[in-house]
């Protein structure tokens, strides 16, 4: 596998990571607790596979950026937009297609039956408390979708034992960027709760350059938008609970659509519910049922469209302790699909009726994970698939680790059942998408510093090339093309008290396997890095990103430059309850797209103030 190396940034990595790599051990800090990567609560240190938590810390410190914006700080995830956080967009990982990204808020799919894809232009950061990414095929847990990878978004959750609090946050910022949020959580010896509410409002920029001969209109393209969302549990004996989660946000945001449209926009709200009962069934088992249902709504007046999702998911998961050191969990799931469409599609329903295990186990300084589902889609049949992970302590610090696991994605509605309409017409006779993903990992954490490298190849077939024309322009979608992404994956960090360091790097190789061409909008090589310092008071970070050229079509005629980005970001705490908050994007104004024709934004600020009292 060729990369091509941009020296500054390896540069600037290597003496990070060297920091790390070299660092004294010391007390190992408390560890995330995850829930994704094997559907049960475990630290993050102990769990299989390639994963990562966003943390409340740095959701605060984004500013006005979206959840892709923030995801895209992650290693390997790219993210592409077509004009403004409040449009189109895609999140990738490893290389992977963005509609492989398998998206959930609080455990519950939102990924659209109409074309696959997630409204990530409906999901406020300021109603999330961490979000949990998987990267490598992850079907044998999900089922459909999880081809590149999982992204987990877990809404603000209350807190027992804790009085009433109320707190929010109020800023400012280029584009005329207002930002609002208000909240309350609390709870007593058995409830917890948390009751939240925010508001944006922002002029933008120029969705579209001269590049967009189609859509290009010289206006700024902004947007509006709410949301609310909330969480309540109760134990109600000892081991035994019942709770709700609740989100729901609205979006009107413009986009372009040239001179004959003007004020073209769409309106977006994207809705998830997910009632709960968790109870303690015996002293090694915990049985949990869950219903959920998520909705999207989709409308554009410029080319008049309109649509919506429904999707009912009822689970029944039991864990069961096998021993001190072995967990196993039995899931049965069923998903229940619903779309409705101003066009007639030639079928609107869809059932997918799964069952799952998942096996656990620590046999000294070993550690495995297998999983296994079967997913049995109304007009597809049965989809089997598989996971093997194993990590092995090398001692306190070290660890190697390897997984093979298989992914797949069911075709959308729009891919299948799409009415004959400007010479396209949707193809009842696809075949899923099915990829082969294998890894390896060496890692080190002593609590100070923290190091990984992971190496990785996915292996993707039949690919849906959604628009295959004929000679006469009759167009279809069809199961044409294969891809490989290879790719090593580094990450370090080290905390020297005040100051923390970190970077990672990403050089991949997403390949078609047929014109041997780079994939669609994903770079080779992909850099960031950063540095937090803290005096009293006072934060103080700098952010840098590396994003390697890309190309805009299949042929890589259409080239995306490569680019370079400094952020800047400081926080001050004016008492106990109150911090103000500055945020610096793109500090050198620096020019870029990761869509042909579609504008980023320039440099721009964003001033914020939060309080919790």
């Amino acid at each position: 596998m060729k990369f091509s190396f941009y020296r500054p940034s390896l540069s600037l990595l290597a003496s990070l990571l060297s920091a790390s790599a070299f660092a004294q051990a010391s007390v190992k800090e408390l560890d995330h607790i995850v829930v994704t990567a094997a559907r049960a609560p475990q630290s993050e240190q102990e769990a299989i596979g390639d994963i990562s938590v966003v943390s409340a810390e740095e959701i605060a410190r984004a500013g006005q950026n979206s959840v892709a914006e923030i995801l895209a700080r992650q290693p390997g995830i790219e993210f592409y937009n077509s004009g403004g956080p409040q449009t189109t967009t895609g999140v990738s990982i490893r290389g992977a297609e963005a509609r492989h990204t398998l998206v959930l808020v609080n455990g519950m799919r939102i990924n659209s039956s109409i074309n696959g894809s997630a409204n990530w232009n409906a999901i406020d950061p300021a109603s999330i408390e961490r979000i949990e990414i998987v990267r490598g095929a992850a079907s044998s847990l999900y089922g459909s979708d999880a081809i590149g990878g999982v992204i987990n978004i877990i809404t603000k959750q209350g807190a027992a034992h804790q009085p009433a609090q109320l707190y929010g946050s109020i800023g400012y910022g280029s584009h005329r960027t207002v930002k609002t949020h208000l909240g309350m959580d609390g709870g007593s010896e058995r409830l917890s709760y948390n009751f939240n509410a925010s508001f944006a409002d922002s002029k933008g920029f120029n969705a579209t350059n001269k590049d967009n001969t189609f859509s290009y209109y010289a206006d700024k393209d902004g947007y509006q938008s709410h949301s609310l969302s909330g969480a309540l549990a109760y134990e109600w004996a000892t081991g035994q609970k019942i709770g709700i989660n609740a989100y729901n946000n609205y979006i009107n945001g413009d986009f372009d659509a040239g001179e004959l449209i003007r004020d073209a926009f769409t309106q977006t709200r994207q809705q998830s519910y997910d009632l709960y009962s968790q109870n303690r069934l015996g002293a090694n088992w915990l049985s949990t049922l869950n219903f959920g249902l998520s909705k999207e709504q989709v409308v554009n007046p410029a080319y008049d469209s309109r649509f919506s999702t429904l999707q009912r998911q009822y689970r029944w998961q039991n864990d069961w302790d096998l021993s001190a050191h072995q967990q196993l969990a039995f899931i049965v799931e069923r998903l229940e699909e619903r779309i409705t469409h101003q066009l007639a599609y030639t079928d609107t329903n869809r059932n997918t009726n799964a069952v799952a295990a998942i096996y656990r186990a620590q046999y000294g300084q070993h550690r495995v994970q297998a999983s296994l589902r079967n997913d049995n889609i109304s007009g597809f049949g049965h989809r089997m698939t598989g996971g093997l992970g194993y990590k092995m302590d090398l001692n306190d610090s070290w660890t190697i680790g390897a997984a093979a696991n298989t992914g797949f994605k069911a075709p959308s509605f729009s891919d299948l059942y799409y009415p004959l309409d400007w010479g396209f017409q949707g193809n009842p006779n696809l075949k899923a998408e099915k990829s082969r993903n294998v890894e390896a990992s060496l890692g080190y954490d002593d609590g100070t510093s923290q190091f990984k490298v992971t190496a990785f190849q996915n292996k993707v077939r039949d690919l849906i090339d959604p628009y295959v024309c004929n000679d006469n322009f009759e167009c279809t979608a069809l199961n044409v093309d294969r891809a490989t992404i290879r790719g090593v994956s580094l990450y370090g960090a080290h905390d020297m008290g005040s100051v923390r360091l970190w970077a990672a790097a990403d050089f991949t190789n997403p390949r078609d396997d047929s014109s041997r061409n780079q994939l669609v909008r994903r770079a080779k090589q992909n850099i960031k890095a950063g540095v937090q310092y803290q005096w009293q008071v006072l934060d103080l970070g700098a952010e840098y990103q590396y994003v390697g050229k890309r190309y805009e079509d299949k042929d890589n005629q259409t080239q995306l430059g490569g680019y370079s980005l400094v952020n800047l970001t400081a926080d001050y705490a004016l008492s106990k309850t109150m911090t103000a908050q500055i945020r610096w994007n793109n500090i050198f104004d620096k020019t870029y797209h990761n869509s042909y024709g579609y504008n980023m934004p320039g440099s721009n600020v964003f001033v914020n103030l939060s309080w919790r009292m």
